[in-house]
This record gives structure tokens, C-alpha cells and sequence, in this order.
């Protein structure tokens, strides 16, 4: 792991030397660590997705023990934002996915993100691309911790549902929203918070996509907790 930068012209020097397979926040940095969801972390303008793992999205609602319907993307990601709170974070990955998101193991100090997400419950162990977590996600069943302790969709599932449900109402196979406004080309997927409450406009230059990777390369970038 490639250890933390310190303050002063160290930390200059190895800001410099940064590569994307590898990055380090100095802890008189932490404050810029910006927690997306609970498989996401934004630090220094790199994106970092949790590799191994899966949280829920933000939109996405849960059964709690009690039987109460509770938001569960939310509360994943504010799990996050606690582990990662005045921490020195470090991560690193040798690979990007297509949305130039660096695939990662994270640590908060010593304690490995990806794992404690899962262990407590939080996140699950992303099977189909990673084997890695599935016995912290084993732990976490037996122990009836976080999302365990109630009834949980698979997020996978989540995003399959909504896309199903959204393409039924939507230009053929295009069910991604591209909306205009005073922040931006933003676009927003089924599973997006917002997604219900975004219109098209097309006159005023708003369109539908068919994937993420189109929305991007059209210049668009995902709304928050996409």
C-alpha cells in the first residue's frame, strides 16, 4: 500500500508524483474527501469506486428489523462519511472503469473501507466481479448486522428494476435522463433520487440517453448519488 504523503513540501512533492494507480490524501487534506455513496469516494478530483463491494443507491429504500421502510442508500453513505471523517484516506487501483472511476481499496489509517462496509453491513460483497468480501458478507448475515437486520434489495437489482420500469415509458432503450440547468449538463438514470421528478425538454436542449457511457461522451455527468 502506498503510504500517506505528510504536510508541508512532501506533501508538494508527492502530489507531483501521483499516478493513477495510486493516491494518497494527506491528512492535512481529509477535508476534501467527498463520500458519493457508500461504494464511492471523491478525493482531490478522482473518483474512486470501492472495488469489490456494492452499496445501496441513494434513492433506494430498505425494511429496517422493526418492520419500518427506511433509506438505506442514505444511510450507507453517511456510514461512510463517519469512517472516513478526519481519517488520513489512502487508495489505490491499477484499473478504471468507463467512467474513468478508479477501481480501489481504500483505507481510512489502517482500516480497509471496502472490508468494514461489508462486515458491518452496509455494502454487500459484489460477487460478480469480485469474490474478495464474500466472507465478510457472511459475518454480517449471521450477525444480522446493518442491512441484515431487515430486509434489503440486492442494489444490482434495485438498478435492474428501475431500468425495467423506467424503459416502458421512455424513448426505445433510452431511458436515461439528460437535464439542463444552472449546474449543468446533468444526467440521471433510473435509479437516480431525482429521476422522477427530472422532465425533458428538448426544445431547451435536453434529450434521452440510452447508456451512461453515451450520456458522458455527449458531455453530460452524473447527478449526485448516481
Amino acid at each position: 500500500m502506498t503510504q500517506p504523503c505528510k504536510t508541508g513540501f512532501r506533501a508538494l512533492i508527492c502530489a507531483l508524483l501521483l499516478i493513477p494507480a495510486s493516491w494518497v490524501a494527506p491528512a492535512a487534506a481529509a477535508t476534501n474527501v467527498r463520500v458519493v455513496d457508500g461504494d464511492t469516494l471523491v478525493i482531490g478530483g478522482q473518483t474512486f469506486r470501492l472495488e469489490g463491494i456494492d452499496a445501496p443507491e441513494l434513492g433506494q429504500k430498505c425494511v429496517s428489523a422493526n418492520g419500518n421502510t427506511v433509506r438505506c442508500g442514505a444511510a450507507s453513505r453517511k456510514y461512510l462519511e463517519r469512517l472516513v471523517s478526519r481519517k488520513t484516506i489512502t487508495c489505490s487501483g491499477d484499473t478504471r472503469d468507463a467512467y474513468d472511476r478508479v477501481i480501489a481499496t481504500c483505507f481510512a489509517a489502517s482500516l480497509n473501507l471496502n472490508s468494514e462496509m461489508v462486515l458491518r453491513g452496509q455494502a454487500f460483497a459484489f460477487r460478480k466481479y469480485s469474490k474478495r468480501y464474500i466472507r465478510e458478507e457472511t459475518q454480517a448475515r449471521s450477525a444480522k448486522a446493518g442491512l441484515w437486520a431487515g430486509r434489503a434489495e440486492m442494489p444490482w437489482d434495485f438498478r435492474a428494476r428501475k431500468w425495467e420500469v423506467a424503459d416502458q415509458g421512455a424513448p426505445a432503450g433510452c431511458p436515461i435522463k439528460g437535464n439542463i440547468s444552472d449546474r449543468g449538463k446533468i444526467y440521471h438514470p433510473p435509479w437516480s433520487p431525482a429521476y422522477s421528478r427530472t422532465r425533458i425538454n428538448v426544445a431547451k436542449g435536453e434529450r434521452w440517453f440510452c447508456s451512461e457511457r453515451e450520456a458522458r461522451e455527449a458531455g453530460w455527468r452524473p447527478a449526485a448519488g448516481s
